[in-house]
């Protein structure tokens, strides 16, 4: 007795159903997209549902948004956290400067630098997931957790720039530098990251099915593309020179000695200047209000002596208010243990805290008889006494007393840079080398018998510091303590920089980045050329695999649509045995074993 018309249909929708759900389960057993799809939008069963061709529409409108929110994240992180790198030369004024604003001491740069980079990788993981996501034809489900973290990151990345644009806006001038000297590595890096992109870019290309956004999106990567491989024409850096035209390294000059290895401005501090190989002291001097020059470069004694517990009514009182017999009896190296500036103090010897515990607040004097003693050069600002100070009027002429009368050194070894009264400061002592904190003209440099300029590193300028030594006029740059700046200098042609960390820099034999033309436009065109034909070979593969050619002998054609996914494979034998029931009424369909018995799939 035959079937009726309604238990043929519904035995075949029932082997449709079986058929389906074992396909739904071999494709849950995908541990790869089941990772990413967990992860990205916690979804551990739920993706296989939702799954997408290439080239089709990824996801709804608002996943559309949370994609293109995460890309706009990423990009202002990733300029947060290289501007931030870029700025640790520098991370020791940051500090202090909050110190002098909050009160109290904490080191703020490092814990933002950390905070940037956590966040930053945060978001590299998440685009990373989503594009692999893409690449596996998986629609995108961004949980809300992760949502509120793309917000508060973008957020912290908006807020963090543009404060600090505000209070440190010169760290771009150092960004701007930092490019002479990374861009080369930038370089090969971004090429490195599109030719990767070109895969799931390939894919969604010869998927869809709209030309117009097939132009939309090839046209977006090749320009972003072609930009890149270009960039190196418009890039310079005085590091890359011919071979043989490398000047000698700068001088190294201690500013405020040695301070990542003992307290600032004391005679522990010079004496590990001089031993760990500075060439030169640098140095800030105040007057006593009886008269003694002492080394101080703060307006008040509050950040580098224990003044809140020998004078707690005074803390706030200018140093040069204090008499010299009150600024013996304050410790000058007590700070430096408890705040630990530069995080240096665990790697100092017990006998070696114990001298630092016991600096006091030296004098011009025994300052200038060290370095007369080891033969070093010296620089050094002069603060003006306040108003109602005794020497407010003779702060110049009582320096230069100690200088002539009460020291040893020679006045040849001291590089004079207050600018105040030059001229009669030169007309009692020609032998001071006269130095300048003003970039001005030869002209006006000549006039005034400057033989040094003392700027800060942000000026640096190949050309100009060439234009200046040429009329015999050298160039020191302040405050160069990282190894990158410092290489920058050097290929510069800078004579001298004061630096925090002499140690570091004396063992630098080398600049960090250094090579000729010829091998810098070899490295940039292998990579141009292996980048191009890498893309160039993952286009012809997509295209090939999307037309169904056979890459080898045996093998077997893909479907006429690209359906070389393994998913998409098995969807085509459901149509397939959909078909033979069709024709095949009598026919009885065998029931393997291995076919679960569930008829209906759980609801989603």
């Amino acid at each position: 007795m035959g079937r009726s018309p309604v238990t043929l249909s519904r035995l075949k929708l029932g082997r449709l159903k079986v058929v389906r759900r074992q396909l739904l389960q071999r494709y849950e057993h995908q541990p790869f997209v089941s990772c990413l799809a967990g992860l990205y939008g916690c979804q551990w069963r739920r993706y296989q549902r939702a799954r997408a061709q290439p080239g089709e529409c990824c996801c709804s409108k608002l996943e559309c948004s949370s994609f293109g929110l995460l890309i706009v994240t990423f990009f202002l992180t990733l300029v947060f956290l290289y501007f931030w790198s870029a700025a640790q030369n520098d991370f020791n004024d940051f500090d202090w400067f909050n110190f002098g604003n909050l009160g109290f001491w904490f080191p703020w740069s490092v814990v933002l630098l950390v905070v940037a980079a956590v966040l930053f990788t945060y978001i590299a993981l998440l685009l990373l997931l989503a594009v692999c996501l893409l690449s596996e034809g998986q629609r995108l489900y961004l949980h809300w957790s992760h949502k509120i973290g793309i917000l508060m990151t973008l957020t912290f990345s908006i807020s963090a720039t543009a404060v600090l644009s505000d209070l440190w806006s010169k760290e771009w001038k150092t960004l701007l530098l930092s490019f002479q000297v990374t861009a080369p590595f930038l370089h090969v890096g971004g090429v490195l990251l599109m030719t990767l992109l070109s895969w799931p870019i390939a894919l969604h290309f010869f998927r869809m099915n709209k030309r117009v956004r097939q132009v939309a999106i090839l046209g977006l990567y090749l320009a972003v593309l072609f930009a890149l491989y270009l960039v190196p024409l418009g890039m310079y850096s005085p590091c890359i020179k011919e071979e043989g035209t490398l000047g000698s390294a700068p001088m190294l000059i201690g500013h405020r000695g040695a301070p990542m290895l003992a307290p600032e401005n004391t005679q522990l501090s010079f004496e590990k200047a001089v031993e760990v190989g500075g060439e030169g002291l640098e140095t800030d001097v105040s007057i006593s209000y009886d008269g003694v020059p002492f080394l101080m470069h703060d307006m008040t004694l509050q950040r580098t002596t224990n003044v809140h517990d020998v004078f707690p009514n005074r803390t706030g009182t200018p140093a040069a208010m204090f008499t010299w017999a009150e600024l013996e009896r304050l410790s000058a190296g007590a700070w430096f243990l408890r705040r630990d500036p530069f995080g240096t103090v665990l790697s100092l010897s017990p006998e070696e805290r114990a001298l630092v515990w016991n600096q006091t607040v030296p004098s011009l004097r025994e300052f200038l008889d060290l370095a007369a003693q080891h033969g070093r050069l010296v620089i050094f600002d002069l603060r003006r006494p306040p108003r109602g100070h005794p020497y407010r009027d003779t702060w110049i002429t009582r320096t230069l007393e100690v200088l002539h009368n009460e020291s040893y050194i020679n006045s040849s070894q001291v590089l004079w840079l207050p600018s105040e009264q030059r001229d009669h400061v030169q007309e009692l002592d020609p032998e001071l080398q006269q130095t300048s904190g003003d970039r001005a003209s030869i002209e006006e440099l000549q006039e005034e018998n400057i033989v040094r300029l003392n700027l800060h590193y942000s000026s640096m300028s190949q050309e100009q510091i060439r234009k200046y030594a040429s009329v015999n006029i050298s160039t020191n740059l302040y405050v160069v303590s990282q190894p990158w700046l410092y290489s920058l200098a050097w290929c510069a042609g800078v004579q001298s920089v004061t630096t925090n960390a002499l140690h570091l820099l004396r063992n630098l034999q080398r600049p960090l980045f250094l090579m000729t033309p010829d091998e810098y436009s070899l490295m940039w065109t292998l990579t141009d050329v292996v980048s191009a034909i890498l893309i160039t070979l993952v286009f012809i593969f997509h295209w090939w695999r999307e037309r169904g050619l056979p890459f080898w002998s045996g093998s077997r054609q893909v479907h006429e649509n690209g359906s070389y996914s393994k998913f998409r494979t098995e969807l085509s034998d459901v149509w397939s045995i959909s078909s033979l029931s069709v024709r095949g009424e009598a026919r009885s369909v065998p029931t393997s074993p291995n076919l679960p018995t569930i008829s209906e799939e759980p609801p989603v």
